[in-house]
């Protein structure tokens, strides 16, 4: 099917190479051409901090790896918890420190990325509890990192975007550290697969509509329906969640449903920014520095500023 794409992102979208996730979970597979592969790292966003930003890998008490990008301050920062995309089964996070770096500088914030349990080796809720114990440690570590425990966000693309609206009711109905802010960059919500947008992509770049069945699949561990804290489209009750940022893609499966779990936010008094973005396919800021893509990651980093420094432009 011929895509109307932003003529920036077009040479990306021809240069992605297919890679149906029957095959991504094949951890010894063989990699698709190392000088395709070049290539796209060649043309993959960089980041230079303006402030000095020390990265740090730690483990936590209870095994969950993280990531910790911290800047420079004089005073408590807010932090951010960042939850990778990659349909549940792959991500890794040298993938996403390009965004993570970014965020930690232009927001400021203390950026802990999650390296979360990935299915089908660890299907639900793995990758939720280690969510969720990365929430809690960071909560009480808040001192240690010079964070205010008033001040943290959730945020995270595709999957992540799923397990960052997850966290946000997990947490909700546990009691457990309030998130001031969620932000859902294309994310997941729904296993039932039935919107106009999933049905009619089935071969847009970076993600398609066998791609999530599979990742579904893989992430409940067979074919059965989806309890809200996987699909949170499933979730009875939505209010109470903090404010969200929901973004989705013209070119996208997932455009549909992030659509419509934007609207059920709204519905249950949750106050929510949605932004399309024309043009675009899944996951395009993450692998591409066009002008469409720079605007989607100034978005993300402004709404980011805005919830967390009250006050900020």
């Amino acid at each position: 099917m011929p895509y109307a794409f932003d003529p920036e992102l077009v040479p990306y979208a021809e240069l992605i190479p297919a890679m149906p996730l029957d095959e991504v979970i094949k951890r010894d597979a063989a990699p698709p051409d190392p000088a395709v592969l070049a290539e796209i790292a060649r043309r993959l966003p960089s980041y230079t901090p303006e402030r000095e930003v020390t990265i740090e890998d730690r483990r936590l008490p209870g095994g969950v790896p993280v990531r910790i990008f911290r800047p420079r301050a004089d005073g408590p920062l807010p932090a951010v918890i960042y939850l990778h995309g990659g349909g549940f089964v792959s991500g890794e996070l040298d993938y996403f420190s390009v965004r993570c770096l970014r965020l930690a500088d232009q927001i400021p914030a203390v950026v802990v990325a999650v390296d979360y349990r990935l299915a089908p080796e660890h299907p639900y809720p793995a990758a939720l509890e280690d969510t969720y114990a990365t929430l809690e440690w960071l909560a009480g570590a808040a001192g240690e990192l010079g964070v205010d425990p008033a001040r943290i966000a959730a945020a995270g693309d595709s999957a992540g975007g799923n397990l960052s609206t997850a966290l946000a009711l997990l947490t909700r109905d546990r009691g457990g550290p309030p998130l001031r802010f969620q932000f859902l960059d294309v994310p997941v919500t729904d296993d039932r697969l039935d919107t106009p947008s999933m049905k009619a992509f089935t071969d847009t770049p970076m993600w398609n509509r066998s791609d999530a069945v599979l990742s579904w699949r893989y992430y409940l561990g067979g074919d059965g329906e989806a309890p809200p804290y996987a699909a949170p489209m499933r979730a009875g009750d939505l209010s109470g969640l903090p404010p969200a940022f929901v973004t989705v893609c013209e070119f996208d499966p997932l455009r549909d449903e992030g659509i419509a779990y934007a609207q059920r936010l709204v519905q249950a008094g949750v106050p929510t920014e949605l932004h399309l973005y024309p043009g675009a396919f899944h996951g395009a800021p993450i692998i591409a520095d066009v002008a469409l893509t720079r605007r989607m990651n100034a978005d993300m980093v402004g709404a980011l500023r805005r919830a967390l420094h009250p006050g900020s432009s």
